[in-house]
């Protein structure tokens, strides 16, 4: 991985940075993770992040959460683990409760039912693009290897129905003996 272009974030910054990402990321934190730590903080290269997410991909538990004690430990060690878990958490536990009781209030009304059905949709879409984003450099830097292995995920994970981790399980040890191969 390449270093980051800024100083280490403070602990501070660190839950700050994961709590703006939570508050903006209702309803899926991973666009949001990427655009906050690489463009708009510039904590991590476009690179640094899809390596640090791949390897967060295959550790149990949500992808962000990996990712936010990841990136902590990255700066700041344990301390900075922490200080990202608990910016990533205490905003949304909070909001989560109070949207939990309102819901079990007012959760009957139709027209609030499509607005939870529209913030679905606008959450599937920050992901493809996200997910656009993170292809790019990829397909740029290795298009013959990169674009085979991106379809097969697609038709397997998406169109196919294939748990993650057997298409990870499948795909990761082809990806490695290409990149492998290709580097001889």
């Amino acid at each position: 991985m390449t270093a980051a272009k800024t100083a280490p974030p403070s602990l501070a910054a660190l839950y700050l940075g994961f709590a703006q990402i939570a508050i903006s990321a209702f309803g899926g934190a991973l666009p949001w993770a990427r655009r906050i730590l690489v463009e708009d903080r510039g904590w991590l290269s476009g690179e640094d992040f899809t390596d640090l997410l791949a390897l967060c991909q295959f550790l149990p538990g949500p992808n962000v959460v990996n990712l936010s004690i990841a990136v902590g430990a990255r700066f700041r060690g344990a301390a900075g683990s922490a200080a990202a878990f608990l910016g990533l958490m205490a905003g949304p536990v909070v909001l989560i409760s109070v949207l939990g009781m309102l819901y079990l209030r007012f959760g009957q009304i139709e027209s609030l039912r499509g607005v939870f059905s529209a913030l679905g949709a606008s959450a599937a879409g920050l992901v493809i693009a996200t997910a656009a984003k993170m292809a790019e450099p990829i397909i740029r830097s290795r298009p013959v290897t990169a674009v085979p292995v991106i379809v097969a995920g697609f038709v397997l994970a998406g169109l196919l129905g294939w748990p993650l981790p057997g298409v990870l399980a499948l795909l990761a040890p082809i990806s490695i003996a290409v990149a492998w191969r290709m580097r001889r």
